[in-house]
């Protein structure tokens, strides 16, 4: 999920997700909400985005609030903590070719690249979306150099205990986690969901390591690129969801960022539409026509004052009901400053706040699912939140 963060009409919604998982009445009411999630997850396996649980909880980056993010231990750790989908991962190229699970191409922040001394001639400059950006890029490395090194944690101010685990897993391919995830469901006996996403693909696209078609090529050989497979693509770029609608069946997202902001491919092509023209009724008609949801910035489902407490609550849910769109906003984090300010306990950088409290006002929005750094979090603010 990129950084740039960083009831309603429900006739279609349901209609998508399957009345039997989150409609069926007294059926499961008296279940609590992890026995109701559980059941609904394995109600109709092989059923497509109507299997999955509402709200359905999706593990950013795995269980990144817990563990350095993009590797397997913040994978597994995910599934462990009850996470519906895991967001597994970022994708990036290598020089030569293969997918990579990263944050983003540079990775001085995120793995310990600085400490190899043979690479420190591949520091550099570029000018990423826009954005000059020094540091080591993944573009520059073979898959090989990449597995010497070694995952760290990205935040560290806010999340200190993570650097504990500083080191101890490698950088992911898209190719391991589809082998994963096929041995994870073998494992657990239910489906295991993966959302990964294209980074930055026009960029990529121009130095001629287009990402839409290896990652057609990859779910094509893994038998995952059906509509009904347990693997949902979402990017910031409409263009890249466009050209994978055209490449695969799998269920499409396109992100959201702030309504001021324009997507980079717009920005390339002198498109001058900007995110709040995207999430208009027309705007989230013509996505709808090549996509199954949003995955949409909190901002712009709840807006905020100038103090960051929240202020109103806009018709984004509604609107994209309408026409058929699923919405899995970003991102819930446990620590104070991500949380809105009136859910903020205290002022330390790494304290948790109230954060359930935060959940449920989300959750009263009926948006269909949300990205949490904290699965174990989110799991329980379902409980609360149908069984309140």
């Amino acid at each position: 999920m990129g950084s740039q963060d960083e009831h309603t009409d429900g006739t279609g919604r349901r209609a998508l997700l399957g009345a039997a998982v989150f409609g069926a009445g007294g059926a499961v009411l008296g279940l609590s909400g992890t026995a109701r999630a559980a059941g609904a997850g394995s109600a109709a396996r092989g059923g497509g985005l109507k299997s999955l649980p509402v709200p359905t909880v999706i593990g950013h980056r795995g269980a990144s609030g817990y563990r350095p993010e993009h590797t397997f231990g913040s994978y597994q750790l995910a599934l462990d903590l009850g996470a519906d989908i895991v967001e597994a991962g970022d994708l990036v190229p290598t020089r030569d070719g293969h997918l990579v699970c990263r944050h983003e191409p540079e990775i001085g922040g995120t793995t310990n690249v600085a400490d190899h001394p043979e690479f420190a001639g591949r520091r550099t400059t570029k000018v990423l979306d826009g954005v000059s950006t020094t540091g080591w890029f993944t573009e520059d490395f073979t898959l090989a150099e990449l597995k010497t090194l070694r995952a760290i944690e990205r935040i560290p101010a806010n999340r200190p205990h993570n650097t504990l685990y500083n080191g101890r897993w490698d950088i992911p391919t898209f190719e391991e986690v589809l082998k994963w995830q096929d041995e994870q469901t073998r494992k657990r006996g239910k489906q295991v969901w993966i959302y990964p996403e294209t980074k930055h693909p026009t960029y990529f696209r121009r130095l001629g390591l287009g990402l839409e078609e290896r990652v057609a090529k990859l779910l094509h050989q893994h038998g995952k690129d059906k509509r009904n497979s347990p693997v949902i693509l979402q990017s910031f770029e409409p263009t890249s969801i466009q050209r994978l609608n055209k490449l695969v069946d799998n269920p499409l997202v396109v992100l959201l960022s702030a309504a001021n902001t324009r997507p980079w491919d717009f920005v390339d092509k002198g498109d001058p539409r900007t995110v709040a023209d995207l999430i208009t009724p027309k705007g989230l008609r013509e996505i709808a026509g090549y996509a199954q949801g949003i995955g949409p910035t909190l901002d712009l489902v709840i807006t905020k004052k100038a103090d960051g407490s929240l202020d109103k609550e806009t018709t984004l849910v509604a609107d994209a009901h309408k026409v058929g769109l699923i919405l899995h906003p970003y991102t819930m984090r446990n620590e104070n400053p991500f949380l809105p300010a009136e859910y903020r306990r205290g002022t330390d950088a790494d304290a948790y706040g109230d954060v359930f409290g935060a959940f449920k006002r989300y959750f009263a929005t009926g948006i269909d699912g949300v990205f949490t750094d904290n699965a174990d979090t989110g799991v329980l603010a379902r409980a609360d939140f149908v069984n309140g």
